[in-house]
């Protein structure tokens, strides 16, 4: 019998939250941009150490427009994945206020960080996404939805620390 557990995908708009599901779900990518409106919800069962897990995971629009449904998009998450988009620094900015929004609607849940788009050339120096994500008490992860690099370990890690939870 598997283990169900909400993961929520946080970050800005076009950080990538929406290719890396697809990417892990699926395993392609598409490069048209459609934006999240409100939350989609794929799910992607995995066996981690013997044990079967399905992620249920709330792939939730950027902050812009959404703030009044974020609490009940968030309720009852295990888990979150942070995304930011290596491309813009700008965009690890917000991921401060989304980590204060998951703490104050289900307290400290594990969590990772994906420093996306890592095929581009970076915009960010990879020494503040560390210190960012040492902060917020997060393993990053550099990712690229398009490649695939880097996508499968972050989400198994995020998996194995939600089953030791």
């Amino acid at each position: 019998m598997a283990i169900f557990k909400k993961v929520v995908m946080m970050g800005s708009f076009a950080v990538g939250k929406t290719s890396l599901v697809r990417r892990f779900v699926e395993d392609a990518f598409d490069d048209k941009y459609l934006s999240t409106m409100g939350v989609k919800v794929s799910r992607k069962p995995l066996t981690i150490d013997g044990t079967a897990l399905t992620l249920m995971l709330w792939d939730i629009s950027g902050r812009e427009g959404f703030e009044g449904l974020r609490p009940s998009y968030l309720k009852g998450a295990s888990g979150a994945i942070l995304v930011g988009d290596t491309t813009r620094p700008r965009t690890f900015g917000t991921i401060d206020e989304e980590v204060g929004s998951l703490v104050q609607a289900v307290g400290a849940v594990p969590r990772i960080m994906c420093a996306n788009k890592s095929d581009l050339a970076p915009a960010i120096d990879t020494g503040a996404i560390v210190e960012q994500a040492a902060r917020l008490d997060a393993r990053w992860f550099a990712t690229s939805a398009r490649t695939g690099d880097g996508v499968e370990e972050a989400f198994a890690t995020l998996g194995r620390a939600l089953l030791a939870k």
